[in-house]
């Protein structure tokens, strides 16, 4: 399967976007002072612990994607049949 041009920049830029966003919400959510992350003891409390499952998964996601945005974009370089 063939990807065009645009669609693998978009994939590449969701990927890149993916951990712009997630890097500075795990940055916020670690310095957290509202109470909702940490509880009075400062440990994690549920909130935590959900926002981080939800940041590591778009991390991973957002790697998956800009890679196949990457391949692809590598693939129609290699590939002078295809302008995209």
């Amino acid at each position: 399967m063939k990807l065009s041009r645009p669609v693998s920049w978009f994939l590449l830029a969701f990927g890149v976007w993916s951990w712009v966003i997630w890097i500075t919400f795990v940055k916020n959510l670690w310095q957290d002072a509202s109470g909702l992350a940490f509880d009075d003891a400062g440990d994690p409390t549920a909130y935590f612990w959900v926002h981080l499952l939800l940041a590591i998964t778009s991390f991973l996601l957002g790697t998956a994607i800009g890679a196949i945005g990457l391949r692809a974009l590598r693939a129609l370089r290699r590939d002078p049949e295809n302008h995209g």
